[in-house]
């Protein structure tokens, strides 16, 4: 038996709907509780912004990635290996909602003030991300890899909303970034410890 939808899940599944048809910017919280069929009043106690109700949705993705992860077992490979699986195990999840993410990225690419809304939620996705595939995403040195990987994955992504099912171009371009980003994620590090070890004395 389907588990019922929350209000929560109305609210969120309404809102990539609407997306997809109408975009996000022009995208009114009304128009979202009236597709939802829940009051105005108590989408307010729920999400207060557009931004949240994606920041909800994207806790959802990942609450989705880390069980696949971990059903996966990514124990056996290389560090390098196990994110790359994992950053597809996520686009594998975002690919029901592309339409609505093209629509989003679009609008969001036009406002700034909007984007920068939801950095830190795309942040903490990064940092689950790192932890699923067995990479440290705590403290000074964990904070650079999360920022080092938000490189990665935005480069990716940009050609994952244009790439075909098979995702042929998307694992291309993951797999240059990650090599790029490896030198770079590990003088982060470097940097960071350098920072820890300075801060100690």
């Amino acid at each position: 038996m389907a588990r019922k939808k929350t209000p929560e899940d109305k609210i969120i599944d309404a809102a990539l709907k609407l997306a997809a048809s109408r975009g996000w910017h022009e995208l009114a919280l009304a128009h979202i509780a009236e597709a939802a069929k829940v009051s105005l009043p108590e989408l307010a106690q729920l999400f207060p912004t557009k931004a949240a109700i994606l920041a909800a949705w994207s806790r959802r993705v990942d609450a989705q990635v880390l069980a696949a992860a971990e059903a996966e077992d990514l124990s056996g490979e290389a560090a390098r290996d196990r994110l790359f699986d994992v950053l597809m195990l996520r686009f594998d999840a975002l690919a029901p909602q592309k339409p609505a993410l093209r629509k989003i990225a679009r609008d969001l690419a036009r406002d700034p003030v909007a984007a920068a809304a939801l950095l830190r939620p795309a942040l903490q996705s990064l940092g689950w991300m790192l932890e699923a595939a067995g990479i440290d995403a705590s403290g000074l040195r964990g904070a650079l890899r999360v920022r080092g990987l938000a490189l990665v994955w935005a480069a990716a992504f940009r050609v994952w909303l244009e790439d075909g099912e098979d995702q042929a171009k998307t694992m291309a371009e993951l797999d240059r970034r990650l090599r790029q980003g490896e030198d770079l994620i590990a003088a982060m590090s470097r940097f960071g410890r350098a920072r820890e070890d300075g801060q100690a004395a």
